[in-house]
């Protein structure tokens, strides 16, 4: 998938116990992007990527905005920090704090 010049990849990790795996997985795309997208026009499209990791599961999210003022929509001011809701965060078991952006180029 191509996407233009601009667009702006937010890419974050977090890792559950095996057992929280599946419900970690669609509180995030059932409800997490799934309300972004009706709420951030914005947000262009997001993954999820899994890695089960013996003793844990770790994943990605890889979120694409249109723009910065998008990011800043989804995550706040602080866009750099990670965007984790009390439940995401009760569902890990450990995770990143701050997030990595990417302006996508091809």
């Amino acid at each position: 998938m191509a996407y233009c010049r601009g667009v702006i990849a937010r890419v974050w990790r977090g890792w559950t116990e095996p057992s929280d795996a599946d419900e970690y997985e669609a509180f995030v795309t059932e409800t997490v992007f799934a309300d972004a997208r009706g709420e951030i026009p914005s947000l262009v499209d997001f993954e999820v990527w899994r890695r089960d990791a013996g003793d844990e599961v770790a994943f990605v999210t890889v979120a694409r905005f249109e723009s910065w003022d998008g990011v800043e929509a989804f995550a706040g001011e602080e866009y750099e920090s990670a965007h984790v809701p009390d439940r995401a965060a009760a569902l890990l078991s450990r995770y990143e704090s701050t997030v990595t952006h990417y302006e996508v180029r091809g």
